[in-house]
């Protein structure tokens, strides 16, 4: 079991109708556009995707939609978000039948946290249950793994294949970088700093802009892959600005209403997330203006 998957992998949002229910065509639209701006692959199922919204068969189907646009031309991840390790295995086996290349895979996030030897004994129990490599997705503030403990799970459990680090702490990235076995892979979730993650050796990312933007985060990261560091600093400099404009608790719909913004349909957050504000639209607008200056 392996894991060879780098680059911008956008976590892709999930439209939904004004009664809550997926609206699959737009999501069919959101994975096309997607593709055109040459992602090097998909994440179904994420924060960006609302994925602690969705039930198993919703989280299966949108998948099996996935896979079926994305018709082998890049990768598919599912993002599992559960509080249990019967519930995590039985998410990872819903989709174990589709092409899946990885599963993202968040630690338990309710009030309750396991300890360390917990935490190694649920992912233990996940891959030894499902053969696709697992990602942590290291994300819950009151849970949160340790470089220490992220690079025992990925030294010694062969399914845990890479670990996609958030929050704003880029030092963590940096220990986590420097300590991974050599077979691993890190990607980035610092959406305010993914040029310097990328500029230190972050495999990929996995995070908002990419959801949001996903055409200059191709930019920025064949900038950093080619050497061209000024102008991975200016795009940097724009997609810093987007961020702070897209930030907020209804982060979601926020990537949603920028991307509709670019002409791609990407409906409405899940209740009760709130739609995004009218100051927050004139926000966005403004800073979606000038950073689609650098769209792949």
């Amino acid at each position: 079991m392996s894991l060879e998957l780098t680059g911008i992998i956008p976590p892709v949002v999930t439209p939904f109708t004004a009664d809550g229910e997926i609206d699959e065509k737009a999501f069919r639209n959101v994975v096309q556009f997607n593709i055109r701006k040459k992602v090097h692959g998909l994440c179904v199922g994420g924060s960006s995707g609302e994925g602690h919204t969705l039930s198993q068969q919703e989280l299966a189907r949108l998948t099996e939609i996935c896979v079926e646009e994305a018709d082998g031309r890049v990768p598919v991840m599912v993002g599992i978000i559960a509080n249990s390790t019967r519930d995590a295995i039985s998410r990872a086996k819903a989709v174990a039948h589709l092409p899946v290349k990885a599963l993202q895979v968040t630690p338990v996030h309710y009030v309750f946290k396991p300890d360390e030897q917990a935490t190694f004994e649920h992912f233990k129990a996940l891959t030894s249950a499902v053969d696709i490599p697992v990602v942590i997705y290291n994300v819950v503030p009151w849970n949160y793994l340790s470089p220490a403990l992220l690079i025992r799970l990925m030294n010694e459990l062969p399914g845990v294949q890479g670990v996609k680090q958030s929050a704003g702490d880029l030092k963590l990235m940096a220990d986590l970088l420097i300590g991974a076995p050599k077979h691993a892979r890190v990607y980035t979730a610092v959406d305010a700093l993914l040029y310097p993650s990328f500029a230190l050796g972050a495999h990929g990312t996995i995070a908002a802009n990419p959801a949001a933007v996903p055409g200059v985060c191709v930019s920025l990261w064949n900038a950093v892959k080619s050497g061209d560091h000024e102008r991975a600093r200016t795009i940097h400099e724009a997609l810093l600005r987007f961020w702070n404009a897209i930030f907020a608790d209804n982060l979601p719909a926020n990537i949603k209403t920028a991307l509709t913004l670019q002409g791609c349909d990407a409906g409405l957050p899940r209740m009760p997330m709130p739609r995004t504000s009218e100051a927050q639209l004139a926000n966005i607008k403004r800073e979606l203006d000038a950073v689609l200056r650098f769209d792949a």
